[in-house]
């Protein structure tokens, strides 16, 4: 099995390295449309800011690349909200695979953004249902989507939200599994399970 982990501006792609290194998966980091294509697996991870990073996309032609896919696509962090039809983040049109709004967390003199630590995920279904009930990972992010009919888990910060969501072929999880410890790597191999 070869994967590829989309290349482009995004900050924790040594991270996913490093987490795949460790399950002994094979992967190149790649920006090439046909090594991407030709993928078993492909992985869009995420870390920055949605105009920016959706102009890079545009421009580099991996846009459209990334909605024709048709094996797995897993979306983490910034790439599963990049996955939805609008984020808040400077009013920016996303890549519309998920029919939804990425919304910004309310400031509150009680209620810090962004949600940065360790949070449970609870309504687990579908590809999470292996044992991740009320497991911990790991979240940092100051937008969030609300839970929606291709919810697979739920987190609450506030207000519970899509921890992870899937659509067709489209997986994609709000946490980073690759500094999710144990729980991490179980949705990591988990995804790569999918057919």
């Amino acid at each position: 099995m070869k994967v590829a982990v989309i290349k482009y501006n995004a900050g924790n792609i040594r991270s996913v390295a490093f987490a795949l290194e460790r399950l002994s998966v094979e992967f190149d980091i790649t920006d090439n449309a046909e090594d991407i294509k030709k993928a078993d697996k492909v992985i869009f991870p995420g870390v920055g800011e949605a105009s920016t990073t959706m102009h890079y996309l545009k421009e580099k032609k991996l846009s459209q690349l990334i909605i024709d896919l048709k094996q797995p696509v897993l979306g983490i962090c910034l790439g599963m909200q990049l996955m939805c039809s609008h984020s808040e983040e400077n009013d920016t049109p996303c890549l519309g695979i998920f029919e939804e709004t990425v919304r910004q967390f309310a400031y509150r003199k009680d209620f810090k953004v962004p949600h940065m630590g360790w949070n449970s995920l609870t309504e687990t279904k579908g590809w999470l249902e292996s044992g991740l009930e009320d497991q911990f990972v790991y979240f940092v992010h100051s937008y969030y989507i609300d839970v929606n009919p291709y919810t697979v888990a739920v987190t609450d910060y506030n207000k519970p939200f899509s921890a992870a969501m899937k659509k067709d072929n489209f997986y994609a999880v709000q946490f980073h599994p690759e500094k999710s410890a144990k729980a991490g790597e179980v949705v990591l191999d988990l995804f790569l399970k999918v057919s």
